[in-house]
């Protein structure tokens, strides 16, 4: 009996959630139309969306542009596009998706989101923690300095991510940590004429940190999204990358099918609940919907952020709230698609990369985290078995740093260490050989 009443509640709640993202195809398909309107009326070169577009499978994988940003369609959706195809003329190409301008009417245009296009140099925003001075009183130097660290955050977040930790930098002596705002987020810039793919993000880091500042031995830490982009930067990279340390990295196993259409269903599923689930499914299949909520959001995120100071009394706002509204639709969309969906097919080539490198790899799961399954990191010990896995009890998503920063910076030191130590023996190995 109970065994049926459970098979009825699941049938009937398959059966609401099938509904409901029926209906949330519908109103994507009617904004479509409304945004074409709008861009037509109010943008000099208004960029097409992806409803009407349709790319090459090689042309896709040359450019390192997703599929899913055109293959994520329902069969009620098709149909609603088959009676309306007429509309948009000819596809745009991904060279006339660039010709975009910044900001769109739909995003932000106050002072702190344009402060990124009053400098010429167009480099990412990162953030320097020094090792503190020695003992002695003098000022850090860099005979002071043993070791470089990179942070790197993930989706919808920014350097502000690791000011927590940085906090402890007393356990990481001789350390200079940097953090960087990705391409998109934070106060870094976030250009219309950028498709935001993978090899996108990477570049701007060598350009904006790596090679201005002649990074030559560094190690790397990053979060969820942010561990796709590390492996690719480790994988172009090798020699001077001296570890990496991957917290909750998205990674999904070989299986039959894509790996983006395997990442975009798993990471993105269509579920109400829980509600970060239902969120993450609207804001990553429905264009028009999730370019609503960021007009909605993101475009006003002053005046959410003075009701947010009015109804807490407090003077600021939580950095992770401030985080959500500091992006573009146009970019936290395409990193979407083709960092975390895309990415998914080029991390096999780059975990064989760093292997074959012997770059030492230290992986941190929380073990109730609801965003990256923690079979993702399984799978990765499957791929990469030299990696050393850690799954941290009662932690989610994001309490898997906060709340213990000064043991993650404990378990950074260890690792770093241990790691060091492994490399010298392999190399007094070699010259003994």
């Amino acid at each position: 009996m109970l065994a049926f009443a459970a098979n009825v509640t699941g049938a009937v709640s398959s059966a609401f959630a099938a509904a409901v993202f029926a209906f949330l195809d519908v109103v994507d398909v009617l904004l479509c139309f409304v945004y074409g309107f709008i861009d037509a009326v109010l943008e000099d070169s208004p960029v097409s969306c992806y409803c009407h577009g349709s790319h090459s499978a090689a042309a896709m994988e040359d450019d390192e542009v997703s599929d899913t940003l055109y293959h994520r369609r329902s069969a009620l959706r098709d149909a609603l596009m088959g009676l309306v195809r007429g509309r948009s003329g000819s596809p745009e190409t991904e060279t006339e998706r660039r010709k975009g301008r910044s900001p769109r009417w739909s995003d932000c245009g106050c002072e702190s989101c344009r402060a990124w296009q009053r400098h010429d140099d167009g480099r990412l925003h990162f953030v320097v923690n020094q090792p503190p001075p020695p003992n002695d009183g003098s000022v850090a130097t860099m005979q002071h300095i043993e070791e470089d660290a990179v942070f790197i955050h993930g989706f919808t977040s920014s350097s502000s991510f690791w000011a927590t930790v940085f906090h402890e930098s007393s356990i990481l002596n001789n350390c200079r940590m940097f953090a960087v705002d990705l391409l998109g987020f934070g106060k870094s810039p976030k250009p219309a004429n950028c498709m935001y793919r993978l090899k996108d993000h990477v570049e701007m880091i060598e350009r904006s940190l790596i090679d201005p500042l002649n990074l030559t031995s560094f190690h790397l830490i990053s979060h969820s999204m942010g561990c796709i982009i590390a492996l690719a930067l480790a994988a172009k990279h090798p020699q001077r990358v001296r570890s990496i340390t991957l917290i909750a990295p998205p990674y999904f196993g070989a299986c039959e099918e894509k790996a983006s259409q395997v990442a975009l269903k798993r990471l993105a599923e269509k579920k109400l609940w829980p509600p970060l689930q239902f969120g993450s499914a609207v804001m990553s299949w429905y264009e028009h919907i999730g370019r609503t909520v960021c007009f909605l959001v993101c475009k006003n995120h002053l005046l959410w952020e003075r009701l947010f100071r009015l109804l807490t009394r407090k003077r600021d706002v939580d950095f992770l709230l401030g985080d959500l509204t500091k992006h573009t639709h146009h970019s936290a969309w395409h990193t979407m698609h083709n960092v975390i969906c895309g990415g998914a097919m080029l991390q096999d080539r780059n975990l064989e990369v760093v292997e074959a490198a012997g770059v030492p790899v230290q992986v941190i799961h929380g073990g109730d985290d609801q965003v990256v399954p923690v079979e993702c990191s399984r799978h990765l010990k499957a791929k990469l078995p030299g990696a050393e896995v850690r799954l941290t009890d009662g932690c989610d998503h994001k309490t898997v740093v906060f709340g213990r920063e000064r043991e993650f910076a404990e378990e950074l030191r260890a690792f770093w260490s241990a790691s060091d130590q492994k490399q010298l023996a392999a190399s007094a190995s070699g010259w003994a050989g």
